[in-house]
């Protein structure tokens, strides 16, 4: 433990380094090449600068309306940097920016169009190997509905993380289902479509109010943990994860609330898309399924579901890790329990 002095030192560096210099975080991102562009798709290649990358390629899936950051958060603490550093070729798909003019974009174009094309290129760029996909939130519930609607695909296993499938398993949204039931679910329908979607800045401020305690909390957090570097980096992290999320297409936060939120479709393990069924049992590759012990988002009997909709995967491993909805994916302790586990099923995969 260090002494009072150290801790002293310690603190008045980091303050020194958050007033003069902007902050403590190394917010760097991971060195890339683009390899593929296209209507809502960049599709990069992930380097350490000291040659070609090769072995089994690794393919990172984020969800709509979070940045794809999320998965290269801050060096020291950036899953992609982890992969990276530990010998793995991989690559990561970028949404971009969702316009209005993006509106009309139903789910069918990031199943359909978007994640095929992205995991085609990249086992293209790989020598014709298969890719292992590693999502998280909804790119997790895209990643297998893609697996299972397109099993020609040159997808060799899935990793999903956080992404729930029994949307009636989440408390933070149970209270509202009523009001949403007796509104015939008409309750944020003519709102989205005004807005053309989901907005940015609402997106944002409604994925900080699943933390309201924590946001309340924080001031008094850094004060207390001003001598801890580390601390203090993963707060400006997350804080610049915050400020750039992304807004959600009109048609695809339709679908989502009516078809995920209202009709729960997941959790029996089918998707209606316009009278076009995609059943999850058409997923015929290993599966590894990560949930956050403090996820209020996808708490863990909502991504536990899964477990019981994969009829056809050869191998289905469920795992849990400490850390809320991003925590579990790239918070500190992610790096020795949700990072693990998934260098674990890799290796296993090419054993």
């Amino acid at each position: 433990m260090a002494t009072p002095p150290a801790r002293l030192a310690a603190a008045a560096s980091n303050v020194v380094g958050k007033v003069l210099h902007g902050g403590v975080a190394d917010l760097r991102p991971v060195p890339r090449v683009l390899i593929d562009q296209g209507p809502n798709r960049s599709v990069y290649r992930l380097t350490n600068g000291k040659g070609p990358e090769s072995g089994p390629p690794v393919l990172l899936v984020p969800p709509l309306a979070a940045p794809a950051l999320c998965f290269d958060l801050r060096r020291g603490c950036s899953l992609a940097e982890h992969l990276v550093e530990g010998g793995r070729n991989t690559y990561l798909v970028d949404y971009g920016n969702v316009a209005f003019s993006d509106r009309r974009l139903g789910i069918e174009h990031w199943i359909e169009e978007v994640l095929p094309r992205a995991i085609r290129k990249v086992s293209e760029d790989s020598g014709g190997q298969g890719v292992h996909v590693i999502a998280w939130c909804l790119g997790g519930i895209f990643s297998l509905l893609t697996s299972a609607d397109q099993p020609d695909l040159p997808i060799e296993s899935i990793a999903t993380i956080a992404s729930p499938f029994d949307f009636t398993a989440i408390p933070l949204i149970a209270p509202f289902r009523p009001l949403v039931d007796l509104t015939g679910g008409h309750l944020l329908t003519p709102i989205y479509r005004v807005l053309g979607g989901a907005p940015s800045y609402l997106v944002s401020r409604v994925f900080r109010a699943t933390g309201i305690s924590k946001e309340i909390t924080k001031p008094l957090a850094i004060l207390k943990n001003l001598d801890d570097r580390d601390y203090l980096a993963q707060i400006e992290a997350v804080d610049h994860f915050m400020d750039n999320m992304i807004a959600y297409p009109g048609r695809t936060f339709g679908q989502i609330y009516h078809r995920f939120f209202r009709a729960n479709d997941l959790a029996e393990g089918t998707v209606d898309l316009n009278g076009r069924i995609i059943a999850l049992s058409g997923v015929k590759v290993p599966t590894l399924i990560i949930a956050g012990q403090n996820d209020t988002i996808a708490p863990r009997a909502a991504v536990e579901r899964l477990t019981d909709l994969l009829d056809n995967s050869p191998s289905v491993t469920f795992e849990t890790a400490p850390g809320g909805h991003l925590g579990v994916l790239t918070g500190r302790k992610a790096r020795g329990t949700t990072w693990r586990y998934l260098d674990r099923f890799l290796d296993e995969q090419v054993a």
